[in-house]
């Protein structure tokens, strides 16, 4: 695998503010390059904490630990469940990072399945002990289930052909390998579709990679956990790859930066509401253009970011 690029370092560490003694926390830890460059700043006083589904990370964060100069810890799970642990543990920290989607380390491992431009076994499970496989989703889910998921975490235009042509082909043999469904992707959607942007199998394996991971589940509840997590005056950034992801996160800060819910017309105060966060990113941070000349991937990446505010 190539040398792992971090996606927008320096912008995340000038937003996190990172300093001697901070805890850090990293979410989606990968192949750590986002840990390499924000590590240093702790300047070997503070703890860097990473977090991953992946057990294939667990080679990576040693070699990272390794050169640290900082206390460090490793997290095996999903980050939803392993913040609220943390949480439960009394642990307050000051920088929390998501870097959301699949890692470079995964899509470049082809026997993962995670990428349409490798025939490999369609599996796409982040933690290769969880039960649910991409194959399982294509080959048992009802042909309406599997339209919506298209549909809504792909926002595939063609979510209904695809669906249909997965359950005729289904009936015939199951999908075991990933270059079958790409075949059959390709037969269901208008020629012109073919030669559009991006391939056009892009849509459909990011829909069932989400759903096999239950990403959306975890990024709410992990966004929940992270306010709680945070010290006040921590900072949380979030890099997301596609809108469904942006567009939770948006939607949360702004949720949780608003103070008074009460209609306009009440005279005063009846529902106590206070921010929790305040807004540190007016529009999504994106990849400068040399950045995404020399690292394609950071081409689609938006960065938001925000600070929790003092208890009331």
């Amino acid at each position: 695998m190539a040398e792992h690029v971090p996606v927008m370092a320096p912008e995340v560490a000038e937003l996190l503010e990172p300093r001697p003694g901070d805890t850090i926390v990293d979410c989606t830890f990968g192949a750590g390059g986002h840990a390499a460059a924000l590590e240093p700043y702790l300047c070997g006083s503070g703890t860097y904490i990473g977090i991953d589904r992946d057990h294939e990370a667990e080679p990576f964060f040693a070699r990272f630990a390794a050169g640290a100069t900082s206390q460090t810890r490793f997290l095996h799970g999903d980050f939803a469940l392993v913040l609220r642990n943390l949480i439960a543990s009394g642990q307050r920290v000051q920088a929390i990072l998501m870097d959301l989607g699949v890692s470079s380390m995964q899509i470049d491992r082809p026997h993962r399945g995670f990428s349409y431009a490798n025939d490999a076994p369609l599996d796409m499970r982040m933690d290769a002990g969880a039960d649910l496989t991409a194959a399982e989703i294509v080959n048992t889910w009802d042909e309406r289930d599997l339209a919506g998921v298209l549909r809504t975490f792909g926002e595939e235009r063609y979510a209904f052909q695809i669906a249909r042509a997965i359950a005729r082909r289904r009936k015939l043999e199951p999908f075991e390998r990933s270059g079958d469904l790409v075949e059959v992707i390709k037969a269901a959607i208008p020629t012109p579709a073919r030669f559009g942007q991006g391939h056009p199998a892009r849509r459909v394996f990011q829909a069932l990679r989400i759903a096999t991971n239950g990403e959306l589940d975890s990024l709410r509840e992990g966004l929940e956990s992270a306010v709680e997590l945070l010290a006040p005056g921590g900072r949380l950034a979030v890099i997301s790859f596609h809108s469904l992801e942006d567009r939770i996160a948006k939607q949360f800060i702004r949720d949780q930066a608003r103070g008074c819910t009460c209609p306009p017309d009440f005279p005063i105060c009846v529902c106590g509401h206070e921010p929790r966060l305040r807004s540190l990113t007016r529009r999504a941070v994106v990849a400068n253009v040399d950045e995404r000349c020399t690292n394609p991937r950071s081409s689609s990446a938006r960065l938001r970011a925000a600070e929790r505010t003092p208890a009331p």
